[in-house]
């Protein structure tokens, strides 16, 4: 993927996830990256989704380094920037502030096994990494801990991480993240819920 691709992919994504609510305001942010060039396109700071353009995204290397856009970077890349240094089979990061997720972020609590489609797609339950100061590395290397063997965890008093081999596989995470969440919340308002087990996602799985 040339960097104008990146750059046309990153803005793409960026609208679909504010249209679909995963975004509110300038908050929230994504980023996609091509290992073999060290090159990292992400979302500017403080600008209005609705209204970016590829010509807007910053393209950087991994120790922050600006080498294309006329914005800053989003205060959020030394995240992005440890998930790829940790996880190189991912391709692509969306952090969302998507709000059912995120209110089990606010609650401190994973999002439990409760749907199928998270043994396949998310690897299990969502869970939580422990807070850490936004902007900061620190959120990052944390997300990295509650990834192990999951695709997409929850940032305490923050939000959502989904990863991919691109930005299509990490949309589709941050999606079911928030769904899942969306089904337990309703679940958890009518009785206790039932999680489905380790046993049986390893035999779903399987």
């Amino acid at each position: 993927m040339t960097v104008p691709q990146m750059k046309e992919a990153v803005c793409r994504w960026a609208r679909q996830c504010y249209e679909e609510k995963l975004f509110a305001g300038t908050s929230g942010n994504l980023s996609v990256y091509d290992k073999e060039a060290g090159v990292m396109a992400i979302t500017p700071t403080s600008v209005a989704y609705e209204a970016i353009t590829p010509e807007d995204m910053s393209v950087i290397r991994l120790d922050g380094t600006v080498l294309e856009g006329p914005y800053r970077p989003s205060s959020e890349w030394r995240m992005h920037a440890a998930v790829y240094e940790a996880k190189p089979e991912a391709g692509a990061v969306i952090h969302t502030h998507s709000p059912y997720a995120t209110a089990f972020a606010v609650n401190n609590r994973n999002i439990p096994a409760i749907l199928i489609e998270m043994a396949f797609f998310l690897g299990g339950d969502v869970p939580l990494a422990k807070f850490a100061v936004p902007g900061t590395r620190e959120v990052g290397t944390e997300a990295v801990k509650a990834l192990a063997g999951r695709t997409g965890c929850l940032l305490a008093n923050h939000g959502v991480l989904a990863l991919g081999k691109d930005l299509e596989q990490a949309h589709l995470r941050a999606v079911y993240i928030e769904d899942a969440a969306k089904i337990c919340s309703i679940a958890m308002s009518n009785g206790p819920i039932v999680a489905i087990s380790q046993e049986q996602i390893d035999a779903m799985r399987g």
